[in-house]
């Protein structure tokens, strides 16, 4: 077959359907950065100074970031639509659409009680949000997921391994290892070596490490990302109202950043979230999540998790797309967390 390159480069705004036999092409074609149409070597220096070293990750670029930089706007575009057609982003059918959705897979809690509120785990390739006070069991939840994605697929897990962005110092390799025994990972070493972690000083240095990650996710097999916290340092750089402008700003394009990866590597994507306290005319407090809309919109499933009596959390789907709100009763445990009714 005699493969039509004329719309590789073309700047058009429009979008092309591709046949499967076009698709494997471009997959085959377009393996590297350097392979795409219009990249030389000082190209490639600026995406890569941009932390996009994968076409992956330029496949869900905004032209915009890159024409900031000095790319010229016909090259940049040209570059992003061939990063597309690599990876097959572009106009599909419906049909084709429920082929490609058969690639998203499920990521199991390590805690049948949550499993089942999830409907079989977390989705790869969405953001999951678990928000709360204080010792509501946010980072307990990361830990635990950090170590079940890397069981097997037939276990619930992803086979995979975990990329951690810790914010407010709470991350504890000896605590993962708690909770893997009980998921019969045994192999400490192994275990450990699988999450790749990070500590991030400021909210300008959280997005530098999640914008440099491609590469990471990519050659160590990362399918899940966790942000523990996201809003921690954005709410305490960015004080008083002059100031709520350019932290949403900042938050918009952090959480976009994680979308796309999440969705080029087909990865979950897990952030916590602080609450803070909100006068209700009914109950007196309402607890609400920091970020507002911006967080609330983009997250694709909002869980609120509360602590309960008898060392109880609840955890709560407020909202999601594809789960109804509903909500399970967990306990923490020196082994991890596990279900009520599993004491």
């Amino acid at each position: 077959m005699k493969i039509d390159h004329s719309y590789v480069g073309n700047i058009s705004a429009g979008g092309i359907l591709l046949s499967e036999e076009q698709r494997k092409y471009y997959r085959a074609q377009y393996k590297k950065l350097e392979d795409l149409p219009g990249i030389g070597e000082a190209t490639l220096a600026k995406l890569k100074e941009l932390g996009y070293n994968t076409v992956e990750a330029i496949s869900t670029a905004h032209v915009n970031e890159l024409i900031q930089e000095g790319i010229g706007e016909p090259t940049a575009l040209g570059i992003i639509k061939a990063a597309r057609k690599a990876i097959a982003i572009e106009f599909v059918t419906a049909a084709d659409l429920v082929e490609e959705r058969k690639d998203r897979k499920k990521l199991t809690l390590g805690c049948k009680a949550l499993d089942e509120l999830f409907r079989g785990g977390l989705e790869t390739a969405s953001i999951t949000e678990f928000y709360g006070e204080f010792g509501a069991g946010k980072s307990q939840i990361c830990h635990q997921l950090a170590a079940a994605v890397q069981l097997s697929e037939e276990e619930g897990g992803l086979n995979g391994a975990c990329l951690y962005i810790d914010t407010e110092q709470v991350f504890r390799p000896a605590r993962v290892l708690q909770m893997a025994k009980r998921l019969g990972l045994t192999d400490e070493e192994k275990v450990l070596n699988n999450i790749v972690y990070a500590e991030a000083y400021t909210s300008e240095h959280q997005m530098v490490l999640l914008e440099n990650s491609d590469e990471i996710i990519r050659d160590r097999n990362v399918k899940l990302i966790i942000i523990d916290s996201l809003t921690a340092h954005f709410r305490s750089e960015y004080l008083g109202r002059e100031m709520l402008a350019p932290r949403q700003q900042k938050l918009n394009q952090h959480m976009h950043k994680l979308i796309r990866l999440s969705r080029a590597f087909n990865a979950a994507a897990v952030v916590t979230n602080q609450v803070t306290a909100t006068p209700d005319a009914y109950s007196g407090y309402e607890p609400k999540p920091i970020g507002g809309n911006i967080v609330g919109h983009i997250a694709h499933s909002r869980t609120y998790l509360r602590k309960g009596r008898n060392n109880i959390r609840i955890a709560k789907i407020v909202a999601s797309p594809f789960l109804p709100e509903s909500e399970i009763p967990v306990r923490i445990t020196d082994d991890g967390i596990i279900g009520d009714d599993e004491v």
